[in-house]
């Protein structure tokens, strides 16, 4: 009883600390890249992620809106070979440093378009992000990514509301297999491996549908 107390405890400190967090970082980041140039070279991009960063296939990420540290980062780790995906490794290579900050900024000045999850799952995904699974050391997400989902560019946590459900399970999924490995201290590899493929579908689809 007094486990679970503590943890309970611990989970409510983290949520409240990373609110604060949030509420002092959301606003400052400033994109270092020139957006109109990103959007002369995002025409590239346009086919699998939208024009305006909204793609249309589930499996391929929403760029609208995410932070342009985190864009950064992973296009950087796409041209490294850091993060394992062809298609993107090999759209990344010819990137320059410039040319990555400029895409950034263009992506992250983009507004992205709200999905909506299955209503069947919703309530287990809200749960499950809001307060992750005591019983096998689940962390909730909002710890990390904000309770609206909105991330911390400061920190290096993407924003993930809005985001294709399809596309949030496939990312849990390589986690878990160490299929992808570009998290900082292994944070997301901990805690995917802790999670069952009924909870990655259901924070998936609560995600989906959170803005």
């Amino acid at each position: 009883m007094k486990t679970s107390l503590l943890k309970t405890t611990l989970v409510t400190l983290a949520l409240l600390t990373s609110s604060v967090s949030f509420a002092n970082t959301e606003k400052t980041e400033a994109p270092a890249g020139d957006a109109n140039k990103g959007k002369e070279l995002s025409a590239t991009c346009a086919a699998c992620h939208g024009a305006d960063g909204n793609s249309g296939n589930p499996l391929w990420p929403k760029l609208a809106g995410q932070h342009a540290a985190y864009i950064e980062k992973q296009l950087t780790d796409f041209k490294d070979k850091k993060r394992n995906d062809a298609t993107m490794s090999a759209m990344a290579a010819p990137l320059s440093p410039e040319g990555i900050k400029d895409l950034a900024a263009f992506f992250a000045g983009q507004k992205i378009k709200p999905g909506a999850g299955k209503e069947e799952l919703i309530d287990a995904g809200k749960m499950l992000y809001k307060g992750g699974n005591l019983n096998s050391n689940v962390t909730a997400c909002a710890a990390c990514h904000g309770p609206t989902g909105l991330g911390n560019p400061a920190s290096g946590y993407p924003r993930l509301s809005g985001q294709h459900a399809a596309y949030v399970v496939k990312q849990l999924k390589d986690f878990k297999k160490d299929d992808r490995n570009n998290d900082g201290s292994s944070i997301m590899r901990d805690i995917a491996k802790r999670m069952t493929e009924k909870e990655m579908e259901a924070v998936g689809e609560y995600i989906s549908g959170l803005h």
